[in-house]
């Protein structure tokens, strides 16, 4: 069997900055969310684009404008006629712009219904929001509309249908979305948009804060170092009836860590084995190839889930056959819709015994938009040079999917996963399994405690644990991790294990693409 081409899978997911080339697209799209309401001129995303390109953005997917919003810069005055969306937004011209203003005012954001569902629009306020913090923005306001109001106006108020939504006892398809996003209700405004019909002309006046705004007379732009937030779960085995039932539960999971705004969530190693219990029953090494079957479903699944639901997923490992070969491989799924994979590299004898897993060769870094990473599987941990490699590499985070089925099996990834931040000044997240599958060989019963772990200094966390599940549940765990903290900590940390190495007594070699590099 041949490489599984993983360009087949992936999606082609990014924000960017709207061009006049996405006119004839952004009309459509426009018509489809808001029938019966006037579209853009071309003059005015001509303006628009001109004025303060910035603040214009679109969502691709595959090519295809998804999603799309607008915005422009303002100083706040409480009196200024914020009700009033032609005088604030230059009837959408946005000639009134002010690039040393305090304020960024969001004139439109929209979602294709094509494309509703994946959270899109979280993207675009994530994206303006990370605006104001590079600008030292001080708030984001908006006219937001209610486009459920319509269809309620005759049972109750615009104020007491606000009212509701925000106590959550009705959902609106806009306003609810605001809210999760981080805004806050500041007030009701009536004739804001008087042909919407489906808002009966009303708007919310909603305002988010940004909390490391900075008061000065000067406009100071920096870079803002953002958190990234890590969750893995611990993933309790159990007998399935049909991949369906794999993927109800996977994508629960994915749902929990989107709903608490995380940047990975991570499964164990090889966690797809439940399929076995599905499949008609074979011996080890065979069984192992019909669940490397499932490969390209898996591939489809993770891939859309990542970008539905807006977070990069670690999908464990599962395995895959290529060219007679049968490989553990490791998934990254990113929620811009890429797939990045690393074989394991080192095998263990149960794995070589039981099903013939054949090793990789390379360790891969990726760049994504949380920081550099890299996933080394279970029994890889245990090998100090890959780490070092990885992080020569600029790995910051070390993702690690294990299934061990005893105790002692889990405490050689836990201590040597702790032994890699120390050494290398990187963060590393352990997921693995729990429970039990009757009769299936080399994978029948499982012990693990997951954990997101950090190096050993001030400044990070006590015990050097950021987060750690229960032993041998199932549950999901978080954690904070600052890579700009990771950087001053390898720079002037209390130790500095990589500047201290002795390089003239030994050092890590390794080779790739038939060249030998020094670490």
């Amino acid at each position: 069997m041949d490489p599984l081409d993983l360009k087949e899978f992936e999606w082609k997911v990014k924000v960017r900055q709207l061009s006049i080339d996405d006119y004839g697209a952004l009309v459509k799209m426009q018509q489809r969310c808001f029938p019966g309401m006037s579209p853009w001129t071309r003059d005015q995303i001509e303006s628009q684009i001109k004025v303060f390109p910035e603040g214009q953005l679109v969502v691709e997917i595959d090519g295809e404008v998804a999603a799309s919003s607008s915005s422009l810069i303002l100083r706040y005055d409480r009196t200024t006629a914020w009700h009033d969306w032609t005088q604030v937004a230059d009837n959408g011209y946005i000639r009134n712009h002010s690039p040393e203003g305090d304020t960024l005012y969001g004139i439109e954001i929209m979602v294709d219904p094509e494309y509703r569902g994946m959270k899109l629009s979280r993207r675009l306020y994530d994206a303006r929001k990370q605006l104001c913090r590079e600008r030292n923005i001080e708030r984001i306001i908006i006219g937001g509309r209610i486009p459920g109001y319509g269809e309620r106006a005759e049972e109750m108020s615009a104020s007491e249908y606000v009212e509701r939504v925000v106590a959550k006892a009705i959902h609106d398809p806009v306003l609810t979305a605001q809210i999760a996003n981080g805004f806050a209700l500041q007030g009701l405004i009536p004739n804001y948009f008087p042909s919407d019909q489906a808002s009966r002309g009303y708007a919310t006046f909603l305002e988010w804060r940004n909390l490391e705004y900075q008061a000065s007379r000067t406009r100071r732009y920096h870079a803002a170092f953002e958190p990234v937030r890590l969750a893995v779960v611990q993933y309790e085995l159990r007998r399935i009836n049909n991949f369906g039932e794999f993927t109800q539960q996977s994508e629960f999971f994915v749902d929990v860590a989107a709903d608490y705004k995380c940047d990975f969530i991570m499964f164990p190693e090889l966690f797809t084995t439940q399929l076995l219990s599905c499949v008609e029953s074979a011996r080890p090494g065979l069984a192992a190839r019909r669940l490397a079957e499932f490969t390209p479903q898996y591939l489809e699944f993770f891939t859309e889930c990542a970008v539905k639901y807006n977070v990069n997923v670690i999908g464990g490992s599962q395995f895959v056959v290529e060219n007679e070969k049968l490989y553990n491989v490791a998934y990254c799924f990113g929620r811009d819709g890429t797939i990045h994979k690393q074989y394991k590299i080192h095998i263990t004898p149960s794995e070589r015994k039981w099903w013939g897993v054949s090793p990789g060769d390379y360790v891969n870094v990726f760049d994504t938009d949380s920081g550099r990473v890299a996933m080394l599987i279970c029994y890889d941990i245990e090998f100090p040079e890959l780490v070092r490699i990885a992080a020569a590499k600029g790995a910051q985070i070390i993702f690690v999917p294990f299934n061990t089925d005893t105790v002692e099996g889990y405490l050689r990834i836990r201590h040597c996963a702790q032994a890699r931040c120390v050494e290398n000044h990187v963060y590393v997240a352990i997921a693995g399994c729990t429970g039990n599958l009757p009769f299936v060989e080399n994978a029948d019963i499982h012990y693990a405690q997951s954990a997101i772990l950090t190096p050993a200094d001030v400044g990070f966390s006590r015990d050097s644990v950021g987060a750690e599940c229960n032993p041998n549940i199932e549950t999901v765990v978080m954690d904070d991790v600052d890579l700009e903290i990771l950087r001053k900590h390898r720079e002037s940390g209390s130790v500095q294990n990589w500047n201290d190495r002795r390089k003239d007594l030994y050092r890590v070699t390794y080779e790739e693409d038939g060249k030998t590099f020094e670490v």
